[in-house]
């Protein structure tokens, strides 16, 4: 294997000292003539140097890339929050990695580990560990953190919360509004505060209207998949399907698992909306290129992106910012998937 080139190999062709070439590479601001200038990066280029910035990081004990690590590249939702993060981030001369730990809290601990190992001191994290020892370690030893969509109840920690319970309220009383009284409701293991406060508005409105509720709860050791959040929509609609009274609306806990049950009431010959209305949550780009389009609540995924990089890269630069705690509102977004109440009956 072919060794990477030094400063000392640009230097032995350009017929001038390290030094000479050190200088000009970090851009130092010490003198040096136009012409070696131009010179030394010609050579550089031509030998295709690469420097190693990891080193002038310990050096400088600065880090000019930020750490990610979301639960799942898959679903768009995250997808648009990288973009949000990597917009400002490359504004600012900054560089993203971006780890996916696919539901997977022992992941995660690694992940956290190796961005602590390779000097990044800026991170932006959506966790599903309830094991947060290690994250505590890291900060002492200067990691900046950002928690996003999953709330860390750590007091140094700024967070950008989504207001689940709200968004799941909401869905909930769009449908009631219908004239919808069976709602059904599946989900995701109910296991971290994302998804119990989502649960926790759909029946905080099924009991201030009177009704009972419909759901249908995910197991907690199904295998993750690429597909898993659509898998799980289509077993979980399976289910519900065989009550004694079916429901007239199904609420997804997102977007993706909400294409999961489109996708198997239409296997069921069962049209959305005309015979069952299907409301999804987080608002993804994809909801509008089903048929029907999808209605649902939308979480500003891109925004929150944008906000948690911007906070992050000023924590960084030194700035004395208190710690923040933002709660984001949720917006329905009415579109093609619900309708006025339908009596269903069995096929």
């Amino acid at each position: 294997m072919k060794k990477p080139t030094t400063i000392h190999d640009i230097a032995k062709a350009a017929q001038v000292s390290s030094a000479t070439v050190s200088r000009v590479m970090s851009n130092s601001g010490y003198p040096v003539s136009k012409q070696t200038k131009e010179k030394i990066l010609k050579v550089a280029k031509d030998l295709n140097y690469i420097p190693n910035l990891i080193g002038k990081q310990l050096k400088e004990n600065k880090s000019r890339t930020i750490g990610v690590i979301i639960p799942t590249i898959v679903n768009p939702f995250y997808s648009s929050v990288i973009f949000g993060i990597e917009e400002v981030a490359r504004q600012n001369d900054f560089t993203v990695v971006a780890c996916n730990s696919l539901h997977d809290p022992t992941l995660e601990v690694e992940y956290i580990r190796t961005m602590a190992e390779k000097q990044i001191k800026g991170l932006i994290i959506s966790s599903i560990s309830k094991d947060k020892a290690q994250l505590k370690s890291f900060m002492k030893n200067g990691l900046n953190i950002i928690a996003i969509d999953q709330k860390i109840d750590e007091d140094d920690i700024s967070q950008i919360e989504f207001d689940y319970q709200k968004g799941g309220f909401l869905a909930t009383k769009h449908l009631q509004s219908k004239g919808h009284q069976r709602i059904g409701y599946i989900t995701s293991k109910i296991d971290r505060p994302s998804r119990q406060s989502i649960a926790q508005g759909y029946l905080d409105a099924m009991k201030l209207a009177g009704l009972d509720p419909m759901i249908e709860e995910a197991n907690s050791d199904d295998a993750y998949t690429p597909l898993y959040d659509f898998d799980i929509g289509r077993k979980l609609t399976q289910r519900m399907m065989k009550a004694e009274e079916l429901p007239t609306a199904i609420f997804a806990c997102n977007d993706m698992m909400a294409f999961g049950v489109i996708h198997e009431l239409s296997q069921q010959q069962i049209k959305v909306p005309e015979d069952i209305s299907v409301m999804g949550f987080d608002g993804i780009d994809f909801g509008q290129m089903m048929n029907p389009q999808l209605t649902t609540i939308k979480q500003p995924d891109y925004e929150m992106g944008r906000m948690a990089c911007k906070m992050l890269l000023d924590i960084m630069n030194g700035e004395n910012k208190p710690v923040f705690d933002i709660m984001l509102q949720p917006r329905l977004i009415e579109r093609g998937s619900v309708n006025e109440i339908k009596i269903v009956t069995r096929r």
